[in-house]
């Protein structure tokens, strides 16, 4: 069963990750290797950090050819130990 989000993209497209992490220099470059592991290319992110610096929010859109592409790249990228949240 497909779910909304599934049903609303028309492949191929454009996917915008917002992730959510623990202020750190390394969760830049991490966010962009695991997402280079899956889809290769030259990525510009959109980085934010919070009113208390504790917390950076990275925007990072990718060129999906599929659905399953976009759940696997969320996955992964949760895994990330210092990533807090992936939308």
């Amino acid at each position: 069963m497909k779910t909304k989000l599934e049903e609303s993209l028309k492949f191929p497209c454009f996917f915008t990750y917002k992730v959510i992490g623990i202020a750190k220099p390394e969760l830049i470059d991490n966010v962009i290797k695991v997402i280079q592991l899956r889809i290769p290319g030259d990525y510009i992110p959109i980085i934010k950090s919070s009113s208390k610096g504790n917390y950076l929010s990275i925007s990072i859109t990718i060129y999906a050819n599929n659905f399953t592409q976009i759940e696997n790249l969320y996955n992964d990228i949760n895994k990330i130990n210092i990533v807090r949240m992936v939308l």
